[in-house]
C-alpha cells in the first residue's frame, strides 16, 4: 500500500509507524483528531445519558414509557444505518456524516427542551437515526483516506476514544444533573462538536467525498433495501416492546416483530452469515455474537454485586471501571504492525478470554469469593474485546471491494446492535422468569452469564473462519441474502 507524500518525508519510527505517513503524521493529522474528537463527544453522551435519564422521566412524567426513550433511538439507528451505507456508496460519505452529525444534534437540542415524554422520545429517535448515519459513514472514511496499513491504528484510536468517557461520563453527568439540571447534559454536546467538524470536513471533503464508481452515482437509492431497512427498525422495536411486557398479549407484537425482522436481517447481512461462511459473512457475524454476549452479561454486572453481595452502586458501577483502559489496550495491541500477521489468532483469543469472563464472573454469588473478583476477570473480558471488535472492523475494510464498503459496514453495524437488542431482551426474560425480577434469585445470574459464555464459545469457532476470505472483485454484490 503506498504512502501519501513524497519517500523523502517519510520518517520511518518505532512499530513501523511514519511521522508523515501515521495517523498523527502531517497528512493525515487533522482528519485523524478530528473524526476520533466525534467519536470521543459521541462516546461522552452515551455514557452521560444513563445518569440523566431517570430524572427526565420523572420530572416529564414519563417513567412509564422510560423503555422507549432507548428503544426509539435503537430502531432509529438500525435505519439510519442501512441509509448511510447506501448513500456513502453512491455518493460519498460526506454528506451522510455531516446529515448524520446535524440530525443527532437536533435530536439532543429537542430531547433537552422537551415539556413532555413523547416529545423527548422524538428527541432520542432523532438522535439515533443521526447516530446510524454517523457510525457507517465513518468507517466509509477509515475506508477512503486511511491506507491499508493504518486502519488498525486509526479503530485503535476510535476504541480509546471510549475509555475517558466510559470513566469519567457517569460522573460529569451526576454533577451537571445535580447542579444545572439534566437538559444540560443534552445541551452542552450539539456546542462541542463544531470545532472537531471544522478540522474533520476539510480533510474528508478532500480524501473522502464523492462516489467511488460514477455509474453507481448516478443510480437511485435501492428502494428493496430501505424497504428491509425500515423492515428491520419496526421488528426490532415490536419485539423490544414484547421483551418489556411479558404478557400474553405480548405475543402479537412479538411475533409481527419477528415475521418482519427475520426477512430483513437475511436481506442486509452478507450472503452465508448465519451459516459462518468463510470471510466476510463470519467476520459480520463474530461482531454480534461476541458484543451481543458480552454486552448482554455486562448489563447485569452491577446488579449482581448490589443484590447478591450487598455492594453499593457507585462500588458496583467501579468494578466496570478497568474494563475501559484494558479495551483500549486490546485494540492497540491489535493495531501493532508487528502483529498483523496473527491478527486471526488475536480474534481467537480474544474470544476465549471473553468467554472465560462470562464462565467466571457468576463466581462471586459464591460468599467464599471475593467480590472484587469481577474487576479482575472483566478487565480480561475487556480486553479480549478490544482485539476483537477492532480487528473485525480491520478486516472488513479489507474483504470489501470500495464501493460497498457502506452498504458492508452497515451490515457490520447491525450485527452488532442488533445482537445486543436481541441477546439482551432474552436474558432479561430468562432472568424474570426464573425469579430474578422479584427475589433476584442467584440462579438467575447463573444462568444469564453461563448462558451468554455458551453463544462467546461458539465465537471462538467463527473466528477460524473469518481470514480466509478473498476481497470482493468490483461490482460484485455481498450483502445479497441467500
Amino acid at each position: 500500500m503506498s504512502v501519501l507524500g513524497s519517500r523523502a518525508d517519510d520518517v520511518v519510527v518505532e512499530e513501523g509507524f511514519e511521522r508523515e505517513g501515521g495517523v498523527l503524521g502531517r497528512a493525515h493529522r487533522a482528519l485523524s483528531v478530528g473524526i476520533v474528537s466525534v467519536v470521543f463527544l459521541i462516546a461522552f453522551e452515551a455514557t452521560a445519558v444513563g445518569t440523566a435519564m431517570p430524572v427526565a422521566a420523572r420530572e416529564l412524567d414519563g417513567v412509564a414509557r422510560y423503555a422507549f426513550a432507548f428503544s426509539g433511538f435503537f430502531t432509529t439507528s438500525l435505519f439510519g444505518m442501512v441509509l448511510a451505507g447506501q448513500w456513502a456508496d453512491r455518493r460519498g460519505p460526506l454528506a451522510a456524516l455531516t446529515t448524520g452529525i446535524g440530525s443527532f444534534a437536533a435530536g439532543l437540542v429537542i430531547a433537552g427542551t422537551a415539556r413532555t415524554m413523547w416529545v423527548f422520545i422524538l428527541g432520542r429517535a432523532v438522535q439515533g437515526l443521526g447516530g446510524g448515519l454517523v457510525i457507517v459513514a465513518l468507517y466509509v472514511v477509515v475506508g477512503r483516506a486511511y491506507p491499508e496499513r493504518l486502519r488498525p491504528a486509526i479503530m485503535a484510536a476510535f476504541a480509546a476514544g471510549w475509555v475517558v468517557p466510559s470513566i469519567v461520563g457517569p460522573l460529569a453527568s451526576g454533577a451537571v444533573t445535580e447542579q444545572l439540571g439534566w437538559r444540560w447534559v443534552f445541551l452542552g454536546i450539539p456546542v462541542l462538536v463544531v470545532p472537531p467538524l471544522a478540522l474533520a470536513l476539510p480533510q474528508i471533503r478532500r480524501r473522502a467525498s464523492g462516489p467511488v464508481d460514477a455509474d453507481a452515482a448516478a443510480a437511485p437509492l435501492d428502494r428493496r433495501r430501505i424497504r428491509l431497512a425500515l423492515g428491520i427498525a419496526l421488528g426490532a422495536g415490536l419485539v423490544q416492546y414484547a421483551a418489556q411486557d411479558l404478557r400474553p398479549f405480548s405475543l402479537l407484537p412479538g411475533a409481527a416483530g419477528a415475521a418482519l425482522l427475520v426477512p430483513a436481517v437475511l436481506g442486509l447481512l452478507p450472503r452465508g452469515t448465519y451459516r459462518a461462511a468463510r470471510g466476510l459473512p463470519s467476520v459480520v457475524l463474530l461482531r454480534g455474537v461476541c458484543a451481543g454476549s458480552f454486552i448482554a452479561a455486562e448489563s447485569f454486572v452491577p446488579l449482581m454485586l448490589v443484590t447478591q453481595r450487598g455492594l453499593s452502586p457507585t462500588l458496583a458501577g467501579l468494578s466496570l471501571a478497568a474494563g475501559g483502559g484494558t479495551w483500549a489496550l486490546g485494540s492497540w495491541l491489535q493495531s501493532r504492525p508487528r502483529l498483523a500477521p496473527y491478527r486471526e489468532r488475536l480474534m481467537t483469543a480474544g474470544m476465549v478470554l471473553v468467554t472465560a469472563a462470562l464462565a467466571t464472573a457468576p463466581s462471586v454469588l459464591l460468599p467464599a469469593v471475593p467480590a472484587w473478583i469481577v474487576a479482575v476477570v472483566w478487565a480480561f473480558g475487556c480486553l479480549g474485546m478490544g482485539l476483537v471488535i477492532s480487528s473485525t472492523s480491520v478486516l472488513l475494510l479489507r474483504l470489501s471491494a470500495p464501493e460497498e464498503a457502506g452498504a458492508n459496514s452497515a451490515a457490520l453495524q447491525i450485527s452488532d446492535a442488533l445482537s445486543n437488542a436481541l441477546l439482551l431482551a432474552a436474558a432479561g426474560a430468562a432472568f424474570a422468569a426464573l425469579g430474578g425480577g422479584t427475589a433476584a434469585h442467584p440462579a438467575a445470574f447463573a444462568v444469564v452469564f453461563l448462558a451468554m459464555a455458551v453463544v462467546a464459545l461458539a465465537g471462538v469457532w467463527v473466528t477460524t473462519r473469518c481470514g480466509n476470505g478473498t476481497r470482493p472483485a468490483a461490482g460484485r454484490a455481498t450483502t445479497t441474502a441467500s
